[in-house]
């Protein structure tokens, strides 16, 4: 069998991982018809099909279901030896990628990586925005900002603090609809709900507010999406207090309401601690976010 090379098993997992061709080509940054080529390729050297495509793009045959662990075992070693290579390396110049959720990408981090960029010019940053989770430890991304507490081993990660959560209305929502003066008024309004994240209805529910999603009679789970509904007078939202309390447009609700709190995190991989550009960044994102919750 002819040697292939580790690009063409990524991509493998990418086209596992996606379901189509497009779409790995995506998240690889490269063309489809690159993307289908390598499969070619692949399929040749192996001497097997490892797609089948169907109505919904592109599904793993037999054959290419029994590549997958071994397809991923790769893409760990490779990994490995990226991160160990880059925690030798002791420039501060090159790049560093973080991934942070869309809320916190969109409205927290613009200024912080302007600070950054204007104080380590050399560094080049890339904003990965995602409330998916990334992995760390497969080089996905150098540092991750979470609402909550990664478990992932091989990391290090540090608690920053919290937002505290508020409700919020646009000031042309109060003019014409007024505000609630207690909880139990709430039911009277109009509250901006998550499409199929039930996360808003459980935080209600710790606070006696018993609701269900046909409660909302707008509903989006794109929290940056979510807070313009917000702001352009479509109802009550919620927000972190650290957003909500800059935004003109917007007025607190309830301000004595403690409707609750989500931690902030920061995590990198353990190996990249002996890299001082990943080290720098780091540091300047904890200091600054750190600023922001207090």
């Amino acid at each position: 069998m002819a040697e292939f090379d580790w690009t063409l098993i990524k991509s493998f997992l990418a086209v596992a991982e996606t379901g189509s061709f497009s779409a790995a080509a995506r998240s690889l940054a490269i063309s489809q018809p690159t993307v289908g080529r390598q499969m070619q390729l692949l399929e040749a050297q192996l001497g097997t099909s490892l797609f089948e495509r169907n109505q919904k793009g592109q599904r793993l045959t037999l054959a290419g279901t029994d590549l997958i662990d071994e397809a991923t075992a790769m893409k760990a070693a490779a990994a490995r030896i990226s991160l160990g290579a880059e925690g030798r390396s002791q420039t501060l110049s090159g790049v560093v990628r973080i991934t942070a959720s869309l809320v916190v990408s969109h409205f927290i981090l613009p200024q912080i990586l302007a600070e950054i960029r204007a104080r380590e010019p050399e560094i080049e940053l890339e904003l990965h925005p995602s409330d998916d989770t990334e992995n760390l430890l497969y080089r996905e991304a150098d540092i991750a900002v979470r609402m909550y507490r990664p478990t992932q081993l091989g990391v290090i990660t540090r608690k920053l603090g919290v937002q505290k959560l508020g409700l919020f209305a646009a000031s042309s929502y109060i003019a014409r609809r007024g505000s609630p003066k207690a909880t139990t008024e709430i039911s009277r309004f109009d509250l901006i709900g998550f499409d199929r994240s039930d996360l808003i209805i459980r935080g209600m529910s710790a606070l006696e507010i018993e609701v269900d999603r046909s409660f909302f009679k707008l509903r989006c789970d794109n929290q940056t999406v979510y807070w313009e509904l917000v702001a352009a007078g479509c109802g009550i939202g919620f927000s972190p207090l650290m957003i909500g309390e800059k935004d003109p447009r917007v007025e607190r609700v309830l301000p004595d309401l403690e409707v609750g709190e989500l931690p902030i995190w920061l995590t990198a991989p353990e190996a990249l601690r002996t890299s001082p550009r990943i080290r720098r960044v780091y540091d300047m994102l904890a200091a600054a976010l750190s600023r922001a919750v207090e």
